[in-house]
């Protein structure tokens, strides 16, 4: 007859090696990965905070929260698209703010004809990257300096700094993604350039500290979502694009 293993002999190994890597998984899925842009912030917190606590534990114990709350705010958690075609997907994390019909920037070349905007404001506790809303490839990139209102009001689109993104889906649509610093953001991050093909939820962009991030949809688009709706970016389906069956995509030249 087969004796049983005694405690602590080497045949307990495996199962001891499992449950430590399953509690380190799940570590990895609950505490979200930073984005690159946080790191320089995150580590003169994180030099503060060693020469702060030399000085006093107390200060010391403040910079480290900061630290971890600048940590915090440029978490990058991964997130999965929709199943699903013919759908935009929210580009930020947020609260859907303004759904109105207003002209795409003038910097991007388009025509001056009123189109759909859905406008997710983002808040300090949101997470600040930008997640591209469908397939496609980048037609241009635009950026504008502005000002710094706050980004929840509506002058904020025409007035604050910005940068645009004009997306041709793989589709046939016309896809147009803003970001808009907010009062306290002073810095748009954009990790994209004319002729990249990108997927729906990859990460194209962040924005530090409170901002905005509108889409323009296409003519004929149904919005899903509606004011005052939590969104959660490169999830939630913001709209239904319409049919494209009769026509060609558009190029990447326009």
């Amino acid at each position: 007859m087969r004796a049983a293993p005694t405690p602590g002999s080497s045949n307990d190994t495996p199962t001891n090696s499992n449950s430590v890597g399953h509690a380190l998984q799940l570590v990895r899925e609950t505490v979200p990965p930073m984005h690159p842009g946080g790191r320089p912030f995150v580590l003169g917190g994180a030099v503060a905070t060693f020469l702060l606590r030399k000085v006093s534990k107390r200060l010391g114990l403040l910079a480290g929260l900061g630290t971890v709350a600048t940590a915090a705010f440029f978490r990058e958690p991964k997130r999965v698209a929709p199943p699903r075609t013919g759908i935009a997907v929210a580009s930020a994390d947020g609260l859907v703010s303004l759904i109105e019909r207003a002209v795409p920037p003038p910097e991007l070349g388009l025509p001056a004809t009123p189109r759909m905007r859905v406008s997710v404001f983002l808040s300090v506790f949101d997470v600040h990257v930008q997640r591209v809303p469908a397939d496609g490839r980048i037609a241009k990139v635009a950026y504008r300096p502005g000002k710094f209102l706050s980004a929840d009001l509506d002058k904020a689109s025409e007035d604050n700094e910005r940068n645009s993104v004009l997306l041709h889906t793989d589709d046939g649509h016309e896809l147009v993604v803003v970001q808009i610093a907010g009062l306290v953001a002073r810095r748009i991050v954009c990790q994209v350039a004319e002729g990249d093909t990108v997927a729906t939820a990859d990460t194209y962009g962040l924005i530090r500290f409170g901002s905005r991030v509108d889409l323009y949809l296409p003519e004929g688009s149904r919005v899903l979502v509606a004011k005052g709706q939590r969104t959660i970016g490169g999830e939630t389906p913001i709209a239904e694009l319409p049919s494209t069956s009769d026509g060609p995509a558009p190029s990447p030249e326009g």
